[in-house]
């Protein structure tokens, strides 16, 4: 079985009424393979989709809501709320953290000096030298930096909208 995550909204939440995608990924880290994205469709049958799916594989189902920003500067203060809602998640965090003070932590000296920073099992030493740098800065370099295409206007983007809403209608 599976697992499925999506936002806990009110009844009467203007959220609702989007559409939705459904993201399938892998349920854990041992399995390595590109997600895949459906829809969009009603809450209520991405929902039902994405239930029926997990409910035998061991998939993770992320069901949530496409934004139907028409502009960059909508788009931008999406991202500036995300952000903010994450610092005031982050802050709360600290606040709890700050509450737990004075509880006493156990530590494993022996796991500790059988184990380097990287978790690396030094009783069982295999000649490797895990002294290396792990830094990946060079990966930076791979990529090629690219001079972004002028933004749609919203015009353009509502008649983008048009034409998938089209396309998926069978129209």
């Amino acid at each position: 079985m599976g697992a499925l995550v999506t936002l806990d909204l009110a009844d009467d939440s203007p959220v609702l009424s989007l559409p939705w995608i459904i993201t399938f990924g892998p349920l854990d880290d041992s399995d390595e393979w590109e997600p895949v994205v459906c829809g969009p469709y009603e809450r209520a049958h991405a929902l039902a989709l994405a239930e029926t799916v997990v409910a035998d594989e061991e998939l993770m189902a992320v069901v949530e809501p496409v934004l139907p920003h028409a502009s960059v500067d909508e788009i931008r203060s999406e991202i500036a709320q995300a952000k903010l809602a994450a610092e005031e998640d982050e802050e709360e965090y600290e606040d709890e953290e700050e509450d737990a003070e004075g509880l006493e932590v156990s530590v494993d000296a022996d796991f500790d000096a059988e184990h380097d920073h990287d978790g690396h099992d030094l009783a069982n030493h295999d000649g490797h030298d895990h002294s290396h740098d792990h830094s990946h800065d060079d990966e930076e370099d791979f990529y090629e930096e690219v001079e972004p295409t002028a933004p749609p206007s919203p015009e353009e983007v509502r008649a983008g909208f048009a034409r998938i809403a089209a396309r998926l209608s069978g129209s």
